[in-house]
């Protein structure tokens, strides 16, 4: 039986213990700052990125995964006997997906290569690229993997407040119309990705209350099922992050947490003392 490998890429920002317990492949997305270029997680690291950022008045934008790199590394894993499943960032965030279809037609369009768009990202990503690993090692096939990665989309969900949303507005990620909702009002967005794409939920009047609002939240779209993950992530908000995570066991009681940062990637979108929370019920 083949090997089924699963590429994603870092804006999922997957701990480095489960990159290697999966052996899985990822490809970094690009930082372009300060007048260089950082591969996001290699070169550039999230906490010593947020200091700096945080006191900088320069934005640092991004650039997606190049159709070279997914050749070298869809090529690569084909070449030793591997089916192959692409799980990364949301083509509604990235030009990345475009890149990995790129490669795959560039590649002779195989059967054993298959490229889907998550609609996902961050946290929410690793979930699902984690539900898909853990049944390749148990040794479903190909396109067992790929209809649990998209039956997993329905049951994954995560909500984020970010400090302010100066860094979303600028990258052109929300309209100005909610970035002047949070800042008049001096409110706390929660925010949520949705179809691919970031949507506003609703706003509260503290980080406190938006922290236990993100919980409420989970809650109500898991709706009593079980067991349920859960995977507190932030950028420079740790002890927040403990916070939400600590309130997340007691209401929502998983049976997994896996911690994380949103990678420098995603960060350049949201900025410096970002909160958030993804979750996925088991099927």
């Amino acid at each position: 039986m083949k090997k089924i490998r699963i590429v994603s890429d870092s804006s999922a920002y997957i701990p480095k213990e489960l990159v290697e317990q999966y052996d899985l492949s990822i490809l970094p997305l690009t930082v372009n700052w300060q007048g260089k270029s950082f591969y996001d997680g290699i070169d550039i690291q999230a906490n010593e990125f947020y200091e700096q950022l945080a006191v900088s008045k320069e934005m640092a934008t991004t650039s997606q995964v190049t159709v070279g790199q997914f050749l070298e590394t869809f090529g690569r894993l084909l070449d030793d006997g591997n089916d192959v499943l692409y799980l990364g960032i949301s083509k509604g965030l990235s030009a990345t997906y475009d890149s990995a279809v790129q490669a795959k037609k560039e590649l002779g369009d195989p059967e054993n290569l298959v490229v889907m768009d998550t609609r996902l990202v961050s946290m929410a990503l690793t979930l699902m690229v984690l539900e898909v690993a853990r049944a390749a090692e148990n040794g479903a096939s190909l396109e067992e993997c790929y209809q649990l990665a998209q039956d997993a989309y329905s049951r994954i969900g995560v909500y984020f407040t970010v400090n302010t949303l100066e860094y979303l507005h600028r990258g052109g990620r929300i309209n100005t119309a909610k970035r002047l909702l949070g800042s008049a009002l001096d409110l706390k967005p929660i925010m949520m990705i949705r179809d691919g794409k970031i949507e506003l939920v609703e706003s509260v009047r503290s980080q406190k209350k938006a922290l236990i609002r993100m919980v409420e939240l989970i809650e109500k779209d898991i709706d009593g099922r079980s067991p349920v993950r859960v995977g507190p992530f932030h950028a420079l908000a740790f002890d927040e992050m403990l916070s939400m995570e600590e309130l997340a066991l007691k209401r929502l009681q998983p049976i997994e947490v896996i911690r994380s940062e949103v990678s420098p990637v995603i960060g350049s979108h949201v900025g410096p003392g970002t909160v958030s929370m993804a979750y996925i019920v088991d099927k």
